[in-house]
């Protein structure tokens, strides 16, 4: 079972391409520059895409074959990153923001056509490793695009950071055109399409949503991210404000701690192949991941009034932070997909297409206000209401429906 795991690993690794140059690469560029934190976190409307792909996800599913669309969106990509090897250092918000909500429209497209693949090719004991796969890959492709872009910039430069991206994409290009795995799955999905007339979009949102366990699973993922998201967007700015340099915040935030993301994807879905009931586990994690909130809320109270050792604390609880969220994340896409596997099939790329846009609209749309929140309230208040916000999905985790144990 290599092949499959392996062609899906490539196209999922160089789809965290362009969250790891807004996340990692933009806010230290632009907060560099002087911008403000609340300007700042208004630049995740560039995410917008992610949340409407639901919207042409029937297209994906009804017009070309899936293997069209990987080819296609991701040879775009590659132009993209092409092209943002030619623009200057300096002044370069307003044309890198277009390209970059260029990117993002083309890797949801990828991403829909991607997830519809993994969902028909993996059966329910391959969840758990596939879905290792799909975040390790992401995440890792985070890391190079991210902290690995800031971490190397003033050697390479902008337009060798550029270059190698845009060779990434290409290999990942070659490898959806050559995929084994995708061609067969293509002519399977080729195959269905032929069989009846393409759904309506009322008639698929009616489909996708009377599916078993959609209503519970939707409100889940809009709200187990929204804590820890706050934290993990203002804590580094934060410590940039105190003296941090952006070199120790690429390597800290992200090349170790999205490091560490990937050892906790690989983790949960160690566990998860271990025979660990997947509810019970990811209690225990959200339990985890709401002390070491509480832990960096109360060090940032005393950020500044020692000799740097709480500095360096904060710096330990964003690592630890990255760890827990990548074994919940990996633990929340096998729950995603085990509630869409219930689907009726021809209707399973929408409903993951829908879950998913849910899963980044809570993280988006509260990473665009964490900035406000901060500079309105205050970094205590904010912190203490992003503690309030991580334990909702413990609560809502008491009533998991019984189809998805």
């Amino acid at each position: 079972m290599s092949g499959p795991f392996l062609s899906l690993g490539v196209l999922y690794l160089v789809q965290g391409f362009p969250y790891g140059l807004q996340s990692g690469l933009l806010p230290v560029l632009l907060r560099s520059q002087g911008l403000s934190l609340s300007h700042i976190g208004l630049t995740r409307a560039l995410y917008l895409p992610w949340l409407l792909k639901f919207l042409w996800s029937p297209l994906v599913d009804g017009v070309f074959l899936r293997q069209t669309w990987l080819v296609l969106s991701t040879g775009g990509l590659c132009t993209c990153c092409a092209l943002c090897s030619v623009l200057p250092l300096q002044d370069t918000f307003t044309p890198l923001a277009w390209l970059l909500l260029l990117m993002h429209i083309l890797s949801s497209m990828q991403d829909v056509a991607l997830d519809a693949v993994t969902v028909a090719v993996l059966d329910k004991e391959q969840l758990g490793l596939g879905n290792s796969v799909q975040v390790v890959a992401y995440k890792l492709g985070s890391v190079l695009a991210g902290g690995g872009a800031l971490a190397v910039l003033h050697r390479l430069g902008w337009r060798g950071v550029f270059l190698l991206l845009s060779l990434g994409y290409l290999l990942a290009t070659l490898c959806a055109l050559w995929s084994t795995t995708l061609r067969e799955e293509s002519r399977c999905h080729g195959n269905r399409q032929s069989c009846g007339p393409a759904l309506r979009l009322p008639d698929v949102v009616r489909g996708v949503v009377t599916a078993p366990g959609t209503v519970w699973t939707a409100v889940y993922v809009l709200v187990y991210k929204l804590g820890e998201q706050g934290s993990l967007s203002m804590v580094p700015l934060l410590l940039l404000d105190h003296g941090v340099s952006p070199a120790a915040l690429g390597f800290w935030n992200g090349i170790l701690s999205l490091g560490f993301s990937i050892v906790g994807s690989v983790a949960g879905g160690f566990l998860l192949r271990k025979g660990r009931r997947l509810h019970l586990l990811l209690r225990k994690l959200l339990i985890l991941r709401v002390s070491c909130l509480v832990l960096q809320t109360f060090l940032l109270s005393s950020l500044g009034k020692d000799g740097g050792s709480v500095t360096v604390f904060l710096l330990l609880t964003l690592v630890l932070q990255h760890f827990l969220a990548g074994a919940v994340s990996t633990i929340t896409f096998t729950l995603m997909m085990l509630c869409t596997q219930q689907a009726h099939k021809g209707l399973q790329g929408s409903h993951y297409s829908l879950l998913s846009s849910l899963e980044v609209l809570g993280k988006v749309v509260f990473g665009a206000v964490s900035g406000i929140l901060v500079d309105s309230l205050g970094v205590s208040s904010s912190f203490w209401l992003f503690i309030v916000l991580s334990c909702l999905p413990l609560l809502h985790l008491q009533r998991l429906p019984s189809s998805l144990h």
